[in-house]
């Protein structure tokens, strides 16, 4: 769904807009220089995030360079987003919400399973929304890693454990993210029903790419 609202604070000209549906998967080339806006446009939605390098795909998004570098297992403005090569991706420009997350994974049907019961086996989970959209580029599930969870509240507990509680969100916050090489962004539109990442009730988010 193609969306004609105006982005009065994001500057560049307005190359791709689009509305994502709740649970859905998205992908995108992100060209050097320009700046992806991450609408999170009801409220309290996660947004499942991978990036692979344009040029060649086995470079792509690494949780433990990231972490590694910046020290914080948070993503916040100004973290430089790294490869598996050590290589600046993406920069996090700007964000309206605090911090995101980089550790909490994305949920699949065998994790529903263990954590919520074998009755949710059936459900449509973030997995399958990357399988969904990496097999456009004839990539498989050997090709994913970790992720992002943008919007996502993954607290850690002073023993180590980790908690999905309600998000930080709001209505039309949001989180820019500026390339510094050509990627190509996929996005799984958290399908997620069981926990409160999603508020229980998923919802669209909004992809804004604008070029300098």
């Amino acid at each position: 769904m193609i969306s004609n609202t105006p982005v009065p604070d994001l500057p560049g000209t307005i190359v791709h807009d689009e509305v994502v549906p709740a649970r859905a998967p998205w992908h995108h080339l992100v060209k050097k220089g320009e700046t992806l806006r991450i609408v999170d446009v009801e409220g309290n939605q996660a947004v499942d995030f991978l990036i692979y390098a344009a040029a060649d795909d086995a470079e792509r998004y690494s949780a433990q360079d990231t972490i590694a570098a910046q020290g914080n297992v948070y993503l916040v403005t100004g973290t430089r987003l790294l490869s598996n090569e050590g290589r600046a991706m993406m920069t996090i420009g700007s964000t309206s919400v605090v911090r995101h997350d980089t550790i909490g994974g994305a949920c699949s049907c065998e994790s529903n399973t263990l954590r919520y019961g074998h009755h949710t086996k059936s459900q449509h989970a973030c997995v399958d929304n990357f399988l969904l959209a990496n097999a456009d580029y004839g990539r498989t599930k050997r090709d994913m890693v970790s992720n992002i969870n943008f919007f996502m509240n993954v607290p850690v507990e002073a023993d180590g454990a980790l908690g999905i509680v309600d998000g930080m969100s709001a209505p039309g916050l949001h989180v820019d993210l500026v390339a510094e090489m050509d990627v190509v962004v996929v996005v799984s539109n958290c399908p997620q029903i069981n926990n409160p990442c999603n508020g229980f009730n998923p919802t669209a988010v909004r992809m804004i790419v604008a070029a300098p």
